[in-house]
């Protein structure tokens, strides 16, 4: 069965700004006492995006829809499944939306204390 997020939905998703989200993924992230570094090693994993490019995306103010059509999305992505914010994740067929929410899945995993091994989908 697939997922038909609402039209209103994905725009929202695409048009909010990362530099608006980052800051709330880091404090979220630091209350379990997680790092920056761990975070952006997860952005960076499903992205492809170095540190330097996350800040610039950051200073840039760019949408989720910009920063992913810029994104190199990792091939074992599709690794990633389960629920986050009531949707399966594996069922969702907007592809942008469901790259948002590979990385809100990526930071939940994150606060919640698993290895990086296993965040990153390592064999």
């Amino acid at each position: 069965m697939s997922v038909k997020t609402t039209l209103e939905h994905n725009e929202r998703i695409a048009k909010m700004i990362f530099a608006t989200v980052y800051p709330l993924y880091l404090t979220k992230i630091e209350k379990k006492g997680r790092t920056k570094t761990e975070l952006n090693e997860v952005i960076t994993w499903l992205t492809g995006f170095d540190d330097n490019k996350i800040l610039e995306l950051i200073a840039d103010k760019v949408t989720f829809e910009t920063m992913f059509n810029k994104a190199k999305i990792n091939s074992n992505a599709n690794l990633i499944t389960g629920l986050i914010c009531g949707y399966r994740i594996e069922e969702i067929e907007n592809p942008l939306t469901k790259h948002v929410r590979y990385l809100d899945k990526l930071v939940d995993e994150l606060a919640k204390g698993k290895k990086m091994e296993k965040i990153l989908r390592m064999p």
